[in-house]
């Protein structure tokens, strides 16, 4: 049976003056029924293009996009809008995200309004259901986003994700503007609907921590491409790539023993503009050498752990102790 999405050697550039700016660059999954695929990396590595492309809000510059066993890289209008009912986004601002003259019920409404076949009164319970499922109450149903607070303006952007019934939403940085307490409410109901409902979720996001506790699998972006990728207890465990390293560095340890070693990364980064072939952390990376100026495939390690590192071996026998 196919897996619920795949991508294959994915692109995505964008035009600039200097000229094509690397995105996403040859990226290859697959995300199953039901599973969590993590995405993390700096800042302007590619992470929200990815989804982004993914959902054809932004159009693939080469490679190909399957869902459910199909090829939707170049749908038909009809194709798209059909697909678009089991595909979904929750967006990472949860006020610019939502149309400040339409109430929460109205909001959540326009999916069901665009999409579904159902008459004014089924919307209107459809639309109550969902704010129960998500936990808004009813005597905000005629508030606007204005006046709600960040935690429930997100839980109208999980409703209207969840309005068509999806079964693949891209997670694109959804609690990074959230208090942590609210940031765990948000995070532990989007795992009850997961459960429920047999949700996939791509999720976005800087925090490793959050990853970890929410994610099946975890793919590590730097400047576009894929570093590594692996079960996200195995990447936790049998950290390989020297960028990743130095991610999980930066997460904090409650703990009183003594503080844990943090990997500073010195050097400056690769331009995304027509990027030289090789490794694009290797400006930034102790073992660099030139062997690392060739072009480098993902290795798998171990079943489901790939690696996109010449020098990996030698990281791993010196502890990543350095960078």
């Amino acid at each position: 049976m196919p897996a619920l999405l795949e991508a294959r050697n994915l692109k995505k550039y964008f035009k600039s003056g200097g000229g094509l700016l690397h995105a996403v660059d040859d990226i290859s999954f697959t995300l199953e029924d039901g599973k969590t695929l993590g995405v993390v990396g700096e800042s302007g590595c590619g992470k929200s293009t990815l989804g982004r492309t993914l959902l054809h809000l932004l159009d693939a510059t080469d490679g190909q996009i399957f869902f459910e066993g199909r090829d939707i890289t170049n749908p038909t209008k009809e194709e798209r809008h059909a697909f678009r009912e089991k595909m979904q986004i929750i967006f990472q601002d949860p006020f610019s995200s939502l149309n400040p003259r339409m109430s929460v019920s109205n909001a959540i409404m326009e999916p069901l309004i665009l999409h579904s076949k159902l008459g004014k009164d089924d919307i209107r319970a459809e639309t109550r259901k969902l704010m129960d499922t998500v936990g808004i109450a009813r005597r905000f149903e005629n508030a606007y986003p204005h006046e709600l607070d960040g935690g429930r303006r997100q839980r109208i952007g999980i409703a209207r994700a969840l309005a068509l019934r999806p079964k693949f939403i891209v997670c694109d940085e959804p609690v990074s503007a959230l208090d942590v307490s609210i940031q765990a409410q948000i995070i532990n109901l989007m795992l009850d609907l997961q459960e429920e409902r047999g949700l996939a979720y791509m999720f976005v996001t800087h925090d490793l921590s959050v990853v970890k506790y929410i994610s099946n699998d975890i793919m590590v972006m730097y400047l576009g491409q894929m570093v590594e990728k692996a079960p996200a207890e195995e990447l936790f465990r049998n950290t390989l790539h020297p960028y990743t390293k130095a991610l999980l560095s930066a997460v904090p340890v409650p703990s009183l023993r003594g503080k844990k070693k943090r990997i500073i990364m010195q050097g400056e980064l690769t331009s995304p503009v027509n990027p030289k072939p090789g490794c694009r952390f290797m400006a930034r990376c102790q073992y660099a050498s030139e062997e690392c100026e060739r072009p480098q495939n993902l290795e798998e390690t171990s079943p489901g752990h790939f690696v996109s590192c010449h020098k990996y071996k030698e990281i791993d026998a010196a502890k990543g102790d350095a960078v």
